[in-house]
């Protein structure tokens, strides 16, 4: 089945989806990795502090090029270890909060909701992709938190993650909430042009996170925060 003619159902979420959620949420996730690598290390400040590495311990270490290639190899080393843990740390808390009881957290309150995209490949429905909302008050108005909005790698450009999108778009507006908010990373480039392209406003850029302050800054990570009135 080609990306063009491939048809997803948007359901409910199902307690025998876990297993099969938990890894299309994990490998959403954890592609970011390098992207979030290649953004920090071309950055002009990491490019001079890779300079000095490289070239302060080859002058320093006697014209040793061993010493240097050690020492600029554990600078990079450290900025991918960031960038890993970053993620990997997001996954972790996650699948220990509110992904550990989906049914609990999202489907047993009418204002929250969590779908997930399947599809039939080979035969067999799968699941590649996923979006949830949490609804939530702010100054006696309610409005919808969109979470989790994961596409499979293996079905990107296929329009599944603008059905997912419309999914949770038509649920805020049944339950009459005045806008949707989101939360999403820059390098997340693709996700971002598609908030955008359904209308959403970024409204803030900020670098406060669960993680702790230094490996934001060592990822050179910045947060976006979007919504959109409906």
């Amino acid at each position: 089945m080609t990306k063009s003619n491939m048809h997803a159902v948007i359901r409910r979420y199902q307690p025998s989806d876990r297993e099969t959620v938990e890894t299309v949420f994990r490998e959403g996730i954890m592609e970011h990795i390098n992207p979030a690598f290649i953004y920090a290390m071309t950055r002009p400040l990491y490019i001079t502090v890779s300079l000095f590495f490289y070239i302060g311990a080859y002058v320093m270490g006697g014209q040793s090029v061993v010493l240097a290639l050690v020492s600029g190899g554990a600078w990079i080393g450290l900025v991918y270890f960031c960038c890993f843990e970053f993620y990997n740390g997001y996954v972790r808390a996650r699948l220990n909060t509110d992904m550990r009881d989906v049914p609990g957290y999202y489907l047993s309150n009418p204002d929250n909701c969590f779908w997930v995209a399947e599809a039939e490949i080979h035969g067999r429905p799968q699941v590649l992709g996923m979006v949830a909302v949490e609804g939530k008050s702010e100054k006696g108005q309610k409005y919808g938190e969109l979470y989790r909005m994961i596409v499979s790698s293996s079905c990107r450009r296929s329009g599944l993650g603008l059905q997912l999108a419309k999914t949770a778009e038509d649920f805020c507006r049944e339950r009459r909430f005045t806008k949707i908010k989101l939360s999403t990373t820059s390098t997340q480039k693709a996700a971002v042009a598609l908030y955008f392209r359904l209308g959403f406003k970024l409204v803030l850029v900020h670098t406060q996170s669960e993680s702790p302050k230094w490996m934001i800054w060592m990822t050179r990570a910045t947060f976006l925060n979007m919504e959109k009135n409906i």
